[in-house]
């Protein structure tokens, strides 16, 4: 059962939206919570979390990308709901599923849905694959960390990540395979995760991994592996460099 939040300033599209999940989705979607604005759209996800999300696009306080853009739980599908032929093109880039048009047309949103719940049990297998792998590898004593983004899930270790650096509510992972990883975490999330001893934070920006330290120069900076380069700042300096080189 995936949980779903229909965002839609118009009473009755809301209606509709609910009665096609109930009529053709009762055991596969619950609408968790229903909300007419953005601010109240954002309050609803942080609170539900959902895995699927009817968004329109014009409402009272904004649009449903200034929703998009504010919140801070991304982890969801997104099936946008509107009257607007022309935006289209910009629901594509932002990642959303599918696009329907009002009056909304129940083939084409049943298909939307079904789409959803197809992504959602491949990423569940993943996971579910994920764990055993973790689970087998426990005796080498490596710890792994899950990492979802907007279309892939990756298992990576903990050795192999050089350092974060933090972008509002993104955090992207650095590795020793030249791969930068974006997730939609902020910083202080990603911190919890990771192992304390080895993950330094050294700046409000910066998580670094004290294995991959080669020095710090008179710059305030610390050279990592790959020449990588992570600042230091002075408020968190004397901290850093004592969990860091002592």
């Amino acid at each position: 059962m995936i949980k779903a939040i229909i965002v839609d300033d118009e009473p009755l599209i809301r209606q509709d939206i609910r009665e096609m999940i109930e009529e053709n989705f009762a055991r596969e979607v619950v609408v968790v919570a229903e909300a007419a604005d953005v601010n109240s759209g954002m309050e609803t996800i942080t609170k539900y979390e959902p895995d699927l999300l009817f968004l329109d696009v014009n409402m009272p306080d904004g649009t449903g990308f200034d929703l998009l853009e504010k919140t801070t739980h991304k982890d969801f599908e997104v099936i946008f709901v509107t009257g607007f032929d022309n935006h289209a093109i910009k629901a594509i880039k932002v990642g959303a599923l599918d696009y329907i048009l009002k009056p909304v047309d129940e083939g084409e949103f049943t298909g939307a849905v079904s789409k959803a719940l197809a992504n959602k049990d491949k990423e569940s297998h993943l996971e579910k694959l994920l764990e055993v792998s973790s689970e087998y590898f426990k005796g080498a004593q490596r710890k792994r960390v899950i990492l979802k983004t907007a279309d892939t899930v990756y298992a990576i270790y903990e050795d192999d990540i050089i350092y974060c650096r933090s972008d509002g509510n993104y955090t992207t992972f650095y590795t020793q395979q030249m791969e930068k990883i974006l997730v939609s975490k902020p910083i202080k999330k990603i911190e919890e995760i990771l192992t304390e001893d080895t993950f330094i934070r050294c700046h409000q920006s910066y998580i670094v991994n004290k294995k991959h330290v080669l020095k710090y120069n008179k710059q305030g900076v610390l050279v990592v592996h790959l020449d990588f380069k992570v600042p230091v700042s002075s408020r968190r300096k004397d901290y850093a460099l004592k969990k860091i080189f002592d």
